[in-house]
Protein backbone atom coordinates (compact mmCIF):
# COMPACT_ATOMS: atom_id res chain seq x y z
CA UNK A 1 0.00 0.00 0.00
CA UNK A 2 0.88 3.96 -0.66
CA UNK A 3 1.86 5.45 2.71
CA UNK A 4 -1.66 8.15 2.00
CA UNK A 5 -3.55 4.85 1.75
CA UNK A 6 -2.47 3.78 5.17
CA UNK A 7 -5.13 4.58 7.84
CA UNK A 8 -3.09 5.93 10.60
CA UNK A 9 -1.90 9.85 10.33
CA UNK A 10 1.52 8.37 11.89
CA UNK A 11 2.17 5.73 8.92
CA UNK A 12 1.51 8.72 6.48
CA UNK A 13 1.53 11.96 7.20
CA UNK A 14 3.76 11.89 10.19
CA UNK A 15 5.99 8.52 9.02
CA UNK A 16 9.28 10.40 8.80
CA UNK A 17 8.96 12.28 12.19
CA UNK A 18 8.63 9.14 13.85
CA UNK A 19 10.92 6.48 11.83
CA UNK A 20 13.05 5.24 15.07
CA UNK A 21 10.15 4.77 17.38
CA UNK A 22 8.38 3.26 14.07
CA UNK A 23 10.73 0.81 13.73
CA UNK A 24 11.09 -0.44 17.02
CA UNK A 25 7.26 -1.26 17.47
CA UNK A 26 6.96 -2.97 13.89
CA UNK A 27 5.59 -6.34 13.31
CA UNK A 28 8.62 -7.34 12.10
CA UNK A 29 11.42 -5.95 14.66
CA UNK A 30 8.80 -7.72 17.31
CA UNK A 31 9.40 -11.14 15.42
CA UNK A 32 12.89 -10.62 14.92
CA UNK A 33 12.56 -10.32 19.18
CA UNK A 34 10.97 -13.48 19.59
CA UNK A 35 12.99 -14.88 17.12
CA UNK A 36 16.03 -14.33 18.72
CA UNK A 37 15.07 -15.23 22.29
CA UNK A 38 14.18 -18.15 21.01
CA UNK A 39 17.44 -18.80 19.35
CA UNK A 40 19.63 -17.08 22.80
CA UNK A 41 17.38 -19.55 24.89
CA UNK A 42 18.82 -22.96 23.36
CA UNK A 43 22.14 -21.57 23.85
CA UNK A 44 21.34 -20.91 27.27
CA UNK A 45 19.89 -24.19 28.22
CA UNK A 46 22.85 -26.22 26.44
CA UNK A 47 25.33 -23.81 28.39
CA UNK A 48 24.24 -22.74 31.64
CA UNK A 49 21.30 -25.42 32.27
CA UNK A 50 22.50 -29.37 33.69
CA UNK A 51 23.17 -32.35 31.83
CA UNK A 52 20.01 -32.92 30.46
CA UNK A 53 21.00 -30.34 27.94
CA UNK A 54 23.32 -31.66 25.30
CA UNK A 55 26.14 -28.99 25.07
CA UNK A 56 26.97 -27.15 21.48
CA UNK A 57 29.39 -28.02 19.86
CA UNK A 58 31.62 -24.98 18.44
CA UNK A 59 30.21 -25.29 14.89
CA UNK A 60 26.66 -26.15 15.68
CA UNK A 61 26.41 -23.00 17.76
CA UNK A 62 28.52 -21.05 15.16
CA UNK A 63 25.70 -22.06 13.11
CA UNK A 64 23.00 -21.05 15.47
CA UNK A 65 24.67 -17.61 16.11
CA UNK A 66 24.42 -17.69 11.98
CA UNK A 67 20.90 -18.00 11.93
CA UNK A 68 20.30 -15.54 14.87
CA UNK A 69 22.40 -13.08 12.62
CA UNK A 70 20.41 -13.48 9.44
CA UNK A 71 16.85 -12.17 10.15
CA UNK A 72 16.04 -9.98 7.13
CA UNK A 73 12.64 -8.52 5.13
CA UNK A 74 12.85 -12.33 4.10
CA UNK A 75 12.80 -13.81 7.32
CA UNK A 76 9.80 -11.73 8.15
CA UNK A 77 7.40 -12.38 5.31
CA UNK A 78 7.97 -15.76 5.80
CA UNK A 79 7.34 -16.26 9.47
CA UNK A 80 3.83 -13.94 8.18
CA UNK A 81 3.39 -16.75 5.73
CA UNK A 82 3.41 -19.30 8.62
CA UNK A 83 1.24 -17.58 10.39
CA UNK A 84 -1.32 -17.42 8.02
CA UNK A 85 -1.55 -21.37 8.58
CA UNK A 86 -1.18 -21.53 11.90
CA UNK A 87 -3.14 -18.21 13.21
CA UNK A 88 -0.43 -17.56 15.89
CA UNK A 89 2.33 -15.58 16.22
CA UNK A 90 5.15 -17.25 18.04
CA UNK A 91 4.36 -20.47 17.22
CA UNK A 92 5.37 -19.21 13.12
CA UNK A 93 8.34 -18.02 14.51
CA UNK A 94 8.87 -21.69 16.41
CA UNK A 95 8.37 -23.09 12.89
CA UNK A 96 10.31 -20.78 10.93
CA UNK A 97 13.68 -21.53 13.30
CA UNK A 98 12.61 -25.25 13.00
CA UNK A 99 12.82 -24.74 9.19
CA UNK A 100 16.50 -22.67 9.29
CA UNK A 101 17.89 -25.50 11.57
CA UNK A 102 17.39 -27.76 9.20
CA UNK A 103 19.50 -26.36 7.07
CA UNK A 104 22.51 -27.57 9.17
CA UNK A 105 22.80 -31.27 9.87
CA UNK A 106 24.60 -30.83 13.44
CA UNK A 107 21.42 -28.75 14.38
CA UNK A 108 19.06 -31.49 13.55
CA UNK A 109 19.59 -32.54 16.94
CA UNK A 110 18.71 -29.86 18.67
CA UNK A 111 15.43 -28.63 17.56
CA UNK A 112 13.34 -29.94 20.22
CA UNK A 113 14.89 -27.29 22.06
CA UNK A 114 13.06 -24.58 20.48
CA UNK A 115 10.69 -23.49 22.45
CA UNK A 116 11.55 -25.65 24.96
CA UNK A 117 9.40 -25.75 28.21
CA UNK A 118 8.03 -22.30 27.14
CA UNK A 119 4.75 -20.49 26.99
CA UNK A 120 4.03 -17.89 24.18
CA UNK A 121 3.38 -15.91 27.04
CA UNK A 122 7.22 -16.22 28.11
CA UNK A 123 8.50 -14.79 24.62
CA UNK A 124 6.03 -12.24 24.07
CA UNK A 125 6.58 -10.66 27.81
CA UNK A 126 10.33 -10.23 27.35
CA UNK A 127 9.62 -9.14 23.48
CA UNK A 128 8.15 -6.67 24.58
CA UNK A 129 9.88 -5.61 27.27
CA UNK A 130 12.31 -5.40 25.04
CA UNK A 131 10.96 -2.99 22.85
CA UNK A 132 10.15 -1.17 25.14
CA UNK A 133 13.09 -0.54 27.42
CA UNK A 134 14.43 0.44 23.74
CA UNK A 135 11.28 3.05 22.90
CA UNK A 136 12.35 4.54 26.00
CA UNK A 137 15.75 5.12 24.97
CA UNK A 138 14.35 6.78 21.88
CA UNK A 139 11.78 8.53 23.76
CA UNK A 140 13.93 9.89 26.24
CA UNK A 141 16.66 11.22 23.38
CA UNK A 142 13.92 13.19 21.84
CA UNK A 143 12.65 14.30 25.34
CA UNK A 144 16.42 15.98 26.18
CA UNK A 145 17.00 17.85 23.10
CA UNK A 146 13.43 19.84 24.04
CA UNK A 147 15.09 20.04 27.62
CA UNK A 148 18.02 21.23 26.32
CA UNK A 149 15.84 24.10 24.43
CA UNK A 150 13.88 25.30 27.28
CA UNK A 151 16.78 25.86 29.40
CA UNK A 152 18.32 27.40 26.96
CA UNK A 153 15.77 29.67 26.74
CA UNK A 154 14.70 29.96 30.53
CA UNK A 155 18.85 31.61 30.97
CA UNK A 156 18.73 33.71 27.78
CA UNK A 157 15.37 34.98 29.11
CA UNK A 158 15.71 34.93 32.45
CA UNK A 159 15.58 38.52 33.51
CA UNK A 160 13.34 40.06 30.67
CA UNK A 161 10.21 40.97 32.88
CA UNK A 162 6.80 39.71 32.29
CA UNK A 163 3.34 40.27 33.61
CA UNK A 164 2.24 37.36 35.37
CA UNK A 165 -1.55 36.39 35.50
CA UNK A 166 -3.43 34.08 38.03
CA UNK A 167 -7.11 33.79 36.98
CA UNK A 168 -6.22 35.33 34.32
CA UNK A 169 -5.77 38.62 35.95
CA UNK A 170 -2.28 40.84 36.61
CA UNK A 171 -0.13 39.41 39.72
CA UNK A 172 2.93 39.77 40.67
CA UNK A 173 5.58 40.08 37.90
CA UNK A 174 7.42 37.66 36.78
CA UNK A 175 10.40 36.87 33.90
CA UNK A 176 9.39 35.16 30.66
CA UNK A 177 12.94 32.41 31.57
CA UNK A 178 11.38 31.88 35.06
CA UNK A 179 8.24 30.81 33.52
CA UNK A 180 9.77 28.32 30.96
CA UNK A 181 12.18 27.12 33.77
CA UNK A 182 9.26 25.70 35.36
CA UNK A 183 8.39 23.64 32.64
CA UNK A 184 11.52 22.73 32.38
CA UNK A 185 11.78 21.20 35.95
CA UNK A 186 8.91 19.75 35.84
CA UNK A 187 9.50 17.81 32.81
CA UNK A 188 13.16 16.58 34.38
CA UNK A 189 11.68 15.31 37.14
CA UNK A 190 9.86 13.00 34.92
CA UNK A 191 12.20 12.12 32.77
CA UNK A 192 14.16 10.97 35.42
CA UNK A 193 11.42 8.61 36.96
CA UNK A 194 11.05 7.30 33.42
CA UNK A 195 14.42 6.49 32.80
CA UNK A 196 14.43 4.50 36.46
CA UNK A 197 11.20 2.49 35.33
CA UNK A 198 12.28 -1.08 34.22
CA UNK A 199 10.25 -2.89 31.84
CA UNK A 200 9.47 -6.16 33.37
CA UNK A 201 9.20 -9.89 32.05
CA UNK A 202 7.90 -13.72 33.10
CA UNK A 203 9.70 -16.87 31.98
CA UNK A 204 7.31 -19.02 34.38
CA UNK A 205 5.82 -21.39 31.64
CA UNK A 206 1.92 -21.64 31.04
CA UNK A 207 0.47 -20.56 34.51
CA UNK A 208 3.82 -19.13 35.82
CA UNK A 209 4.87 -21.98 37.92
CA UNK A 210 7.80 -23.42 36.30
CA UNK A 211 6.18 -26.77 35.87
CA UNK A 212 8.19 -27.85 32.89
CA UNK A 213 11.56 -26.66 33.48
CA UNK A 214 11.08 -28.05 37.10
CA UNK A 215 10.04 -31.29 35.66
CA UNK A 216 12.85 -31.35 33.22
CA UNK A 217 15.41 -30.81 36.38
CA UNK A 218 14.42 -30.20 39.33
CA UNK A 219 17.50 -29.86 41.12
CA UNK A 220 18.18 -26.57 39.46
CA UNK A 221 16.87 -23.11 40.59
CA UNK A 222 15.00 -22.25 37.61
CA UNK A 223 13.90 -18.61 38.89
CA UNK A 224 17.61 -17.60 39.32
CA UNK A 225 18.54 -19.67 35.98
CA UNK A 226 15.76 -17.65 34.16
CA UNK A 227 16.73 -14.14 36.03
CA UNK A 228 20.26 -14.95 34.19
CA UNK A 229 18.65 -14.99 30.95
CA UNK A 230 16.59 -12.14 31.34
CA UNK A 231 19.67 -10.28 32.41
CA UNK A 232 21.26 -10.74 29.19
CA UNK A 233 18.39 -8.85 27.97
CA UNK A 234 18.71 -5.79 30.22
CA UNK A 235 15.77 -6.72 31.39
CA UNK A 236 14.26 -8.08 35.40
CA UNK A 237 12.13 -11.11 35.91
CA UNK A 238 8.70 -11.12 37.85
CA UNK A 239 8.86 -14.33 39.22
CA UNK A 240 5.32 -14.71 40.69
CA UNK A 241 2.71 -14.38 37.95
CA UNK A 242 -0.24 -16.05 36.27
CA UNK A 243 -0.03 -16.86 32.61
CA UNK A 244 1.02 -13.41 31.76
CA UNK A 245 3.09 -10.73 33.72
CA UNK A 246 1.03 -8.34 35.42
CA UNK A 247 1.96 -5.47 33.24
CA UNK A 248 1.88 -3.19 36.18
CA UNK A 249 5.11 -2.25 34.97
CA UNK A 250 4.13 -0.96 31.60
CA UNK A 251 1.38 1.01 33.40
CA UNK A 252 3.95 2.87 35.68
CA UNK A 253 5.81 3.59 31.94
CA UNK A 254 1.94 4.74 30.62
CA UNK A 255 1.11 6.91 33.16
CA UNK A 256 4.28 8.95 33.41
CA UNK A 257 4.43 9.42 29.69
CA UNK A 258 0.90 10.66 30.92
CA UNK A 259 2.01 12.91 32.72
CA UNK A 260 4.83 14.59 30.21
CA UNK A 261 2.28 14.61 27.75
CA UNK A 262 0.18 16.75 31.01
CA UNK A 263 2.99 19.00 31.11
CA UNK A 264 3.65 19.69 27.56
CA UNK A 265 -0.25 20.48 27.04
CA UNK A 266 -0.06 22.88 29.62
CA UNK A 267 3.54 24.59 28.04
CA UNK A 268 1.97 24.25 24.65
CA UNK A 269 -1.33 26.30 25.85
CA UNK A 270 0.65 28.82 27.78
CA UNK A 271 2.83 29.41 24.90
CA UNK A 272 -0.41 29.77 22.87
CA UNK A 273 -1.96 32.83 25.11
CA UNK A 274 1.39 34.56 25.26
CA UNK A 275 1.05 34.50 21.46
CA UNK A 276 -2.10 35.54 21.43
CA UNK A 277 -1.10 38.48 24.25
CA UNK A 278 1.86 39.28 21.53
CA UNK A 279 3.93 38.53 24.54
CA UNK A 280 5.55 35.87 22.18
CA UNK A 281 6.03 36.97 17.83
CA UNK A 282 6.45 34.23 15.78
CA UNK A 283 9.01 33.81 13.34
CA UNK A 284 7.97 34.25 9.60
CA UNK A 285 8.52 31.28 7.31
CA UNK A 286 9.10 31.66 3.55
CA UNK A 287 5.92 30.14 1.66
CA UNK A 288 3.90 29.02 4.73
CA UNK A 289 0.33 29.74 4.85
CA UNK A 290 -1.96 31.09 8.01
CA UNK A 291 -5.39 31.13 6.65
CA UNK A 292 -6.61 29.84 3.27
CA UNK A 293 -8.82 33.12 3.17
CA UNK A 294 -6.47 35.92 5.58
CA UNK A 295 -3.46 36.03 4.51
CA UNK A 296 -2.14 38.21 7.14
CA UNK A 297 -1.91 35.34 9.70
CA UNK A 298 0.79 33.77 11.29
CA UNK A 299 -0.82 30.74 13.37
CA UNK A 300 1.23 28.95 16.32
CA UNK A 301 0.03 25.86 14.30
CA UNK A 302 2.70 23.59 15.84
CA UNK A 303 1.80 23.97 19.33
CA UNK A 304 -1.95 23.08 18.65
CA UNK A 305 -0.47 20.03 16.24
CA UNK A 306 1.29 19.09 19.79
CA UNK A 307 -1.83 19.90 22.18
CA UNK A 308 -3.77 17.44 19.93
CA UNK A 309 -1.22 14.80 19.19
CA UNK A 310 -0.17 14.59 23.07
CA UNK A 311 -4.00 14.35 23.68
CA UNK A 312 -4.40 11.60 21.51
CA UNK A 313 -1.25 9.65 22.97
CA UNK A 314 -2.83 10.30 26.60
CA UNK A 315 -6.09 8.31 25.92
CA UNK A 316 -4.12 5.58 24.51
CA UNK A 317 -1.38 5.60 27.70
CA UNK A 318 -4.59 5.92 29.86
CA UNK A 319 -6.26 2.89 28.41
CA UNK A 320 -3.03 1.04 28.50
CA UNK A 321 -2.27 1.58 32.02
CA UNK A 322 -6.14 1.00 32.95
CA UNK A 323 -6.98 -2.41 30.38
CA UNK A 324 -3.38 -4.36 30.85
CA UNK A 325 -3.22 -4.25 34.76
CA UNK A 326 -6.34 -6.33 34.34
CA UNK A 327 -7.01 -10.35 33.64
CA UNK A 328 -9.37 -12.86 34.21
CA UNK A 329 -7.77 -15.47 36.10
CA UNK A 330 -4.73 -16.98 34.97
CA UNK A 331 -5.06 -14.96 31.42
CA UNK A 332 -7.14 -13.94 28.64
CA UNK A 333 -6.44 -12.87 25.72
CA UNK A 334 -7.49 -9.33 25.52
CA UNK A 335 -4.10 -7.75 26.08
CA UNK A 336 -2.64 -9.06 23.59
CA UNK A 337 -4.42 -6.46 20.65
CA UNK A 338 -3.87 -3.74 23.31
CA UNK A 339 0.10 -4.21 23.77
CA UNK A 340 0.68 -4.14 19.68
CA UNK A 341 -0.46 -0.41 19.91
CA UNK A 342 2.31 0.60 22.81
CA UNK A 343 3.89 2.10 19.70
CA UNK A 344 0.73 4.00 18.52
CA UNK A 345 0.99 5.87 22.29
CA UNK A 346 4.42 6.24 22.03
CA UNK A 347 4.34 7.74 18.82
CA UNK A 348 2.03 9.94 19.14
CA UNK A 349 3.72 11.57 22.34
CA UNK A 350 6.90 12.15 20.27
CA UNK A 351 5.49 13.97 17.42
CA UNK A 352 3.60 16.37 20.24
CA UNK A 353 7.28 16.89 21.34
CA UNK A 354 8.45 17.53 18.02
CA UNK A 355 6.00 19.63 17.47
CA UNK A 356 6.22 21.65 20.60
CA UNK A 357 9.98 21.95 19.75
CA UNK A 358 8.88 22.92 15.94
CA UNK A 359 6.58 25.87 17.95
CA UNK A 360 9.34 27.05 19.99
CA UNK A 361 12.19 27.39 17.09
CA UNK A 362 9.44 30.36 15.88
CA UNK A 363 8.88 32.01 19.44
CA UNK A 364 11.06 35.20 19.96
CA UNK A 365 9.87 37.80 22.41
CA UNK A 366 8.39 41.06 22.19
CA UNK A 367 10.12 42.91 24.95
CA UNK A 368 7.82 46.07 24.14
CA UNK A 369 4.50 44.35 24.59
CA UNK A 370 5.77 42.92 28.14
CA UNK A 371 7.00 46.40 29.21
CA UNK A 372 4.09 47.90 28.24
CA UNK A 373 1.55 45.08 29.94
CA UNK A 374 3.42 46.30 32.83
CA UNK A 375 3.54 49.83 33.08
CA UNK A 376 -0.35 49.46 32.60
CA UNK A 377 -0.83 47.60 35.85
CA UNK A 378 0.77 49.18 38.77
CA UNK A 379 -1.50 48.12 40.99
CA UNK A 380 0.48 44.54 41.10
CA UNK A 381 2.59 46.41 43.73
CA UNK A 382 -0.28 46.24 46.26
CA UNK A 383 1.80 43.66 47.35
CA UNK A 384 4.51 45.16 47.99
CA UNK A 385 2.46 48.03 49.79
CA UNK A 386 0.48 45.87 52.34
CA UNK A 387 3.69 43.82 53.05
CA UNK A 388 6.29 46.63 53.50
CA UNK A 389 3.37 47.85 56.46
CA UNK A 390 3.06 44.61 57.93
CA UNK A 391 7.17 45.12 58.28
CA UNK A 392 6.40 48.26 60.39
CA UNK A 393 3.42 46.62 62.37
CA UNK A 394 0.25 46.95 60.39
CA UNK A 395 -2.59 44.42 60.89
CA UNK A 396 -4.66 45.65 59.39
CA UNK A 397 -2.20 46.26 55.86
CA UNK A 398 -3.64 44.15 53.83
CA UNK A 399 -7.54 45.06 54.09
CA UNK A 400 -5.94 48.81 53.62
CA UNK A 401 -4.36 48.35 50.53
CA UNK A 402 -6.99 46.45 49.31
CA UNK A 403 -9.56 49.48 49.60
CA UNK A 404 -6.98 51.82 47.56
CA UNK A 405 -6.48 49.51 44.79
CA UNK A 406 -8.84 46.04 44.10
CA UNK A 407 -10.82 46.66 40.60
CA UNK A 408 -8.74 50.23 40.14
CA UNK A 409 -6.41 51.47 37.51
CA UNK A 410 -3.03 51.94 39.01
CA UNK A 411 -0.68 54.39 37.11
CA UNK A 412 2.42 55.45 38.28
CA UNK A 413 1.52 58.72 39.63
CA UNK A 414 -1.34 56.88 41.68
CA UNK A 415 1.11 54.28 43.19
CA UNK A 416 3.54 57.06 44.37
CA UNK A 417 0.59 59.27 45.66
CA UNK A 418 -0.75 55.85 47.75
CA UNK A 419 3.07 55.16 48.83
CA UNK A 420 3.22 59.34 49.78
CA UNK A 421 0.03 58.91 51.65
CA UNK A 422 1.17 55.79 53.97
CA UNK A 423 1.89 56.46 57.51
CA UNK A 424 5.17 54.45 57.38
CA UNK A 425 8.87 55.50 57.74
CA UNK A 426 10.89 57.47 55.24
CA UNK A 427 12.71 54.23 54.52
CA UNK A 428 10.04 52.04 53.37
CA UNK A 429 8.58 54.84 51.60
CA UNK A 430 12.04 55.20 49.39
CA UNK A 431 12.15 51.28 49.57
CA UNK A 432 8.27 51.75 47.95
CA UNK A 433 9.39 54.74 45.32
CA UNK A 434 11.99 52.95 43.55
CA UNK A 435 9.76 49.63 42.78
CA UNK A 436 8.13 49.25 39.57
CA UNK A 437 6.43 46.56 38.06
CA UNK A 438 9.53 46.05 35.95
CA UNK A 439 11.78 45.88 38.77
CA UNK A 440 10.04 43.81 40.99
CA UNK A 441 10.47 40.40 40.25
CA UNK A 442 11.83 38.82 43.21
CA UNK A 443 14.35 36.09 42.34
CA UNK A 444 12.84 35.28 38.99
CA UNK A 445 16.07 35.61 37.47
CA UNK A 446 18.52 33.74 39.92
CA UNK A 447 15.64 30.96 39.60
CA UNK A 448 15.57 31.00 36.16
CA UNK A 449 19.52 30.30 35.98
CA UNK A 450 19.63 27.81 38.17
Amino acid sequence: MKHQELISPLDNRYNKKIVDLANNFSESNLNKTRFEIEIDWIIFLTSHCGKNFKTLSSAAKNNLLEIRKSFNNKSAKRIKTIESKTNHDVKAVEYFIREEMDKFSNLKKYQHLVHFALTSEDVNSLSYAVLLRDAKEIYIKKLDILLKDLNSKSKSWASLPLLARTHGQAASPSTIGKEIKVFHQRLVRQKDLLKKMKPMAKFGGATGNFHTLDLSDGNINWVSKTDKFLSLFKVEQNPITTQIESHDGIAEIAHCIQRINNILIDLNQDMWIYIANDIFKLKLKEGEVGSSTMPHKVNPIDFENSEGNLGLSNSMMSFFADKLTKSRLQRDLSDSTVLRNLGVGFGYSYLGISSCLNGLSKIQPNKETAKTELADNWQVLGEALQIVMKLEGYDNAYEEIKAKTRGQSIDKNSYLSIVNGLNISDKSKNKLIKLTPLNYLGIADKLAKS
